[in-house]
């Protein structure tokens, strides 16, 4: 973590101790959310722990794969995965109390660091830029990875799907842009929050025009949570504005 970025936690922690309740401390509280966040809960859970003195167990995963897991069984005392998903999840009675939105992710473009950004600005030049791309890597739609998903659709709705299939690399999760900074694809897609903290990677900008996805992000406590007020807790701490920097500097719009 750079200074900036430690000084930047170290105020959050700080001021997190003034705002969140005492009656929260000290507890274990079980996060289930999606790989999408992982790089600003790196950052932000250390701060919450140091600010409450409680501590936080996170599994990560592919959104769809969470959900499943919840509804087969597994809980958490707090889940974070897509509004949708979570609307689901509340439906059947997976969750505890309401919804509230955490931070927002559009679905965007990577290319190599130092590389010329190519032009995304209009449907039309992404079409033309797709086209001229001799590689594209994103996350496998049959797998449930949302952006992989969001793009398939988007080349269906473009009518190149055939054409990009033999350029096209295909991986499980939120590998894209590290395969782009590897140079092992000349382009890739994904969520703005998985190509940002990757070395090596810019973010070349979101899907133009009607071709654009905005990933919502909401967080809820889960049904029979051992730590309620914990929980509740560390959703205030995501949502406060002083956690807005830390979103916004991983990609994500806060909120």
């Amino acid at each position: 973590m750079t200074r900036r970025a430690f000084n930047l936690v170290a105020a959050v922690a700080a001021l997190a101790a003034c705002i969140l309740p005492a009656t929260a401390r000290g507890a274990d509280v079980r996060v289930f959310t999606s790989v999408a966040l992982k790089s600003v809960l790196d950052e932000l859970a250390p701060a919450y722990e140091k600010a409450t003195g409680n501590k936080l167990t996170i599994t990560y995963g592919l959104a769809a794969e969470m959900k499943k897991r919840v509804l087969a069984g597994e809980t958490a005392d707090v889940i974070m995965l897509t509004r949708a998903m979570m609307e689901d999840l509340q439906k059947q009675n997976k969750l505890a109390g309401s919804l509230v939105n955490v931070a927002g992710t559009p679905v965007a473009v990577a290319a190599r660091a130092g590389a010329p950004k190519p032009d995304i600005g209009t449907v039309d030049a992404f079409k033309r830029t797709l086209l001229a791309a001799k590689s594209i890597v994103y996350a496998d739609p049959a797998k449930g990875g949302l952006s992989g998903v969001v793009f398939a659709h988007a080349l269906d709705r473009l009518g190149i799907a055939e054409q990009m299939k033999s350029k096209t690399i295909l991986v499980p999760g939120a590998q894209a842009a590290e395969l782009v900074a590897k140079g092992e694809a000349e382009l890739g897609v994904g969520q703005a929050s998985e190509i940002v903290p990757v070395a090596g990677a810019q973010l070349v900008g979101p899907l133009p025009g009607e071709l654009g996805s905005l990933t919502q992000f909401t967080a809820a406590m889960g049904a029979g949570s051992g730590s309620p007020e914990a929980a509740k807790s560390l959703i205030e701490f995501l949502t406060a504005p002083q956690s807005a920097p830390r979103f916004q500097a991983k990609g994500f719009q806060p909120g």
